[in-house]
């Protein structure tokens, strides 16, 4: 007999149902609360050791023609450009300094080597073009130099002291990835980091004039861009410098790709040269 005065008696709960509202609280489903989300590891910086190498690579494949960056230990020349013999994986010039602050390293670690004696030139040469106390022997005690391990340590330990640790953390202080490191790097390389106007400080401060990096809100491929623009203008105040295609077709070949995080494979051009790396 149905009696529709009196209030239907509660549906018990199913023991299923029980353990089910049991386990979404205790998930935290009914209490909204929320999950931790793992973050996707970064991407390695143009410091882990196979960025590095391939940062190595691309600045041997503009400076010396080759990807074999090892076998430039013995390079030395002077290519006409105003700054005496140019020598070293890096490009250390008798004119700017850093040869001398090289060879006066090694010096200090193996005293008496084969280019001791040409310290006192090195100093009086810098800040020129001059060979001075060089010639004839410096380029033959160079390559000789360059088959002792010590010597190679010394290039470069140099080379990261001066230009790759220093491009690397402004690149990551910018919040830039491998690519945007590299192109600080190579910029590092050719220009140095010096208060002239065509130096790598002042070509970030002219691409900061019309863009903002990751770090302060940009976003990277504009920027990116914009660095590039100043690199080539700081280029082309120079004659020796004024061949842009180590940006125009390997630098923004890999930015157009958008390839950020300098994976391979990488194909570019120097100088109507081809390079991969696979």
């Amino acid at each position: 007999m149905q009696h529709p005065d009196r209030e239907s008696a509660p549906t018990p709960l199913s023991r299923r149902t029980v353990v089910a509202v049991i386990g979404a609280v205790a998930s935290g489903a009914l209490l909204s609360v929320p999950r931790a989300v793992a973050k996707p590891a970064a991407a390695p910086g143009l410091d882990d050791p196979a960025k590095k190498e391939i940062a190595m690579k691309l600045v041997s494949s503009a400076e010396n023609s080759s990807l074999d960056w090892k076998a430039q230990y013995k390079y030395i020349e002077d290519i006409g450009d105003g700054r005496g013999y140019t020598a070293g994986i890096i490009g250390f010039c008798s004119g700017t300094g850093d040869m001398l602050d090289l060879v006066q390293l090694y010096t200090d670690r193996k005293p008496g080597n084969v280019l001791a004696k040409y310290l006192p030139a090195l100093r009086r040469v810098n800040g020129s073009d001059s060979h001075d106390g060089l010639d004839p022997n410096f380029p033959k005690d160079w390559r000789k130099a360059a088959q002792d391990a010590a010597f190679q340590q010394a290039q470069n330990d140099e080379r990261d002291r001066v230009y790759f640790n220093p491009a690397v953390a402004q690149g990551k202080a910018d919040g830039l990835r491998a690519l945007g490191q590299f192109t600080y790097y190579d910029a590092i390389v050719m220009h140095g980091d010096g208060d002239d106007p065509t130096s790598f400080r002042n070509i970030r401060k002219r691409a900061l004039r019309s863009a903002k990096p990751p770090a302060q809100g940009g976003d990277e491929t504009t920027y990116l861009n914009a660095f590039l623009d100043a690199r080539v203008w700081a280029m082309k105040q120079e004659e020796a410098h004024s061949d842009t295609t180590r940006v125009d077709t390997e630098q923004r070949v890999l930015l157009r790709k958008g390839n950020l995080d300098l994976n391979p494979p990488l194909d570019w051009k120097v100088y109507g040269d081809s390079y991969h790396i696979g």
